[in-house]
């Protein structure tokens, strides 16, 4: 079975990848020792430039082996796109300055805050998720998912993270945290672009080049 090292200690997003691999006879485990390593910096502009550089840097660590990062995010089109990629540190007064990510509700708080008084019709947005997969330092490929919904006004379900229990999606009348693993692994914006990282695996292991 080939293996897949996820560049993250978030056990929501190990626990999205593992579902979705175990399906496509590919294997997925942390980083060993990932807390202990040398944090990689997200300052660039785009999810696609933090994915790229987590994956470059941590897979130096881990000689030989694909590693797999993600930069992921709320899009709000009633914020301008914001929180766009400070997502995980959005309640800190300055998200771009910030050195660690913030906790899920205060961050979940001031979008509720920023969208008060925004009639539903208006509070449209997409989750956006990028994968890098990288080896010994060197970019291989990157993937990209995105999930259109709405953002409720007050949050709803106990099983996501993030801003899951405010985004809600129109095509199931769930949001992503009322979905079930399974569910969350087909409609998810982590879920699209992952399956386009597994059939490339898949493309890639029948041509022998893994």
């Amino acid at each position: 079975m080939q293996r897949v090292l996820i560049a993250t200690s978030n056990p929501g997003k190990l626990r999205d990848f593992a579902g979705a691999a175990a399906l496509h006879g590919i294997e997925t485990a942390g980083i060993p020792n990932f807390s202990s390593l040398p944090l990689v910096v997200e300052d660039g502009h785009t999810f696609e430039e933090n994915a790229r550089k987590k994956a470059e840097e941590y897979s130096r660590y881990v000689p030989g082996e694909i590693v797999v990062a993600d930069d992921s995010g709320l899009e709000i089109d009633a914020l301008n796109g914001a929180p766009g990629v400070h997502s995980a540190r959005y309640a800190a007064d300055q998200p771009h300055l910030a050195d660690a990510n913030t906790d899920d509700e205060e961050n979940n708080a001031r979008v509720l805050r920023e969208l008060q008084g925004v009639p539903s019709e208006q509070r449209t947005g997409r989750f956006v998720c990028v994968l890098a997969a990288a080896r010994n330092g060197k970019m291989l490929q990157t993937f990209r998912g995105v999930a259109e919904g709405i953002i409720l006004d007050a949050p709803r379900g106990a099983n996501g993270f993030g801003y899951d229990p405010l985004f809600y999606f129109s095509d199931i009348q769930k949001t992503f945290a009322e979905l079930s693993a399974e569910e969350k692994s087909k409609y998810s914006h982590r879920g699209a672009a992952f399956r386009q990282f597994l059939e490339w695996c898949e493309k890639r292991m029948a041509d022998h080049i893994i």
